[in-house]
């Protein structure tokens, strides 16, 4: 079977280094919150060029302390997409606010800029911004609305770690960035791991606090935070991980190419890209006989997977929201007619071409 994720032919590539980087951690006794970490930070920072950067457990971790940084809680309201994995709007409940779901432009699957401003009311605090699947969201647009109503941006990069708007790095363009370092992500690690990004000084210390039970210092707590830090093994694999990424980027769009390249006179791919403005953590199509095509893929040894096949709101654990079918109709074709494709940068030209032939043969 062709994976989505070719993690077993990273690790083939990296395995040396990477064994060594671990046995350097438990060489040296030093688990949670050391030199390691505090190095990925000073480097993703660097990456994204923002000023601070904090490693936390995960992604969702690393939106639920945006949003707690933020103080936005109960009685907030907090805007963000419906066409995005559960954990966006999943946070915003968690601090007791709630999510209000604003739909997406159908070419970029992103947020649409044009019909947020209709659903800001006075409990409007932030926005949460996704850059889905790699690809960057319309910040100049996004960013006119916060400051004409004095609203947060959360970015929520976690799919989106390298990728560009107008030549700078998302996550650092917002009031806080977030990334996820989940095992299949761009830069995975080898189990969970996430990051907040910012260019506030306070953001950073209340941060730092909230991501170790509100405490600076031991066994003082001037807040209530939670347990979320990112261990050293983790932060030594990505470490050494993302001294690849560009690389391993330029190799993810080059596999992205080629599928447009053979595909866009058979069926809706994504919309053409000239920068780094698409990443392809995931590559999609569109199809009307979605389900027939993955099962004809799945008999030929063809992954793939659908991201997302129920929209926020229409999820069960939303329904008090009281949102219907019907409301955000752009997210509800595309989750009916979207199929993401095996990507990564160690897929091989053979592999590409068989699922390329299979597809065609499909249709």
């Amino acid at each position: 079977m062709i994976p989505m994720v070719d993690l077993k032919a990273e690790m083939n590539i990296l395995r040396k280094p990477i064994l060594k980087a671990i046995n350097e951690v438990l060489e040296s006794g030093q688990y949670i919150l050391g030199s390691k970490g505090e190095e990925l930070e000073k480097q993703i920072a660097s990456y994204v060029n923002s000023t601070f950067a904090i490693g936390v457990g995960n992604g969702t971790d690393a939106l639920y302390l945006a949003l707690k940084a933020l103080n936005i809680g109960q009685g907030d309201e907090v805007i963000t997409t419906p066409f995005t994995f559960f954990a966006t709007g999943e946070v915003i409940s968690q601090v007791g606010a709630k999510p209000v779901f604003v739909d997406i432009e159908e070419d970029s699957y992103n947020i649409d800029p044009r019909k947020i401003r209709e659903k800001i009311t006075s409990k409007t605090k932030a926005i949460i911004v996704v850059h889905l699947f790699g690809r960057a969201a319309k910040m100049d647009e996004i960013q006119e609305i916060a400051n004409e109503f004095d609203l947060k941006i959360i970015e929520d990069a976690c799919q989106a770690i390298g990728s560009e708007y107008k030549g700078r790095r998302v996550g650092a363009l917002g009031d806080i960035g977030c990334l996820s370092f989940f095992p299949s992500k761009n830069l995975g690690a080898y189990g969970d791991g996430g990051m907040v990004v910012t260019n506030d000084r306070k953001l950073y210390q209340k941060l730092l606090s909230l991501r170790n039970h509100g405490s600076r210092q031991k066994y003082i707590h001037t807040c209530i935070g939670i347990n979320s830090r990112l261990d050293e093994i983790q932060a030594a694999i990505l470490l050494l991980k993302l001294k690849h990424l560009d690389v391993f980027l330029h190799n993810r769009k080059e596999v992205a190419k080629r599928y447009t390249n053979e595909l866009a006179n058979w069926l809706k791919t994504p919309a053409a890209i000239e920068s780094r403005e698409h990443t392809f953590h995931q590559y999609c199509i569109e199809i009307d006989e979605r389900d027939e095509l993955a099962e004809h893929l799945k008999a030929e040894g063809i992954s793939s997977a659908v991201y997302y096949p129920i929209p926020l709101h229409l999820q069960e654990a939303f329904y008090e929201l009281d949102y219907k079918e019907g409301d955000f109709p752009i997210t509800e074709q595309v989750a009916t007619r979207i199929l993401a494709l095996p990507i990564c940068p160690f897929l091989t030209l053979e592999n590409q071409n068989k699922i390329i032939a299979s597809i065609k043969k499909f249709i």
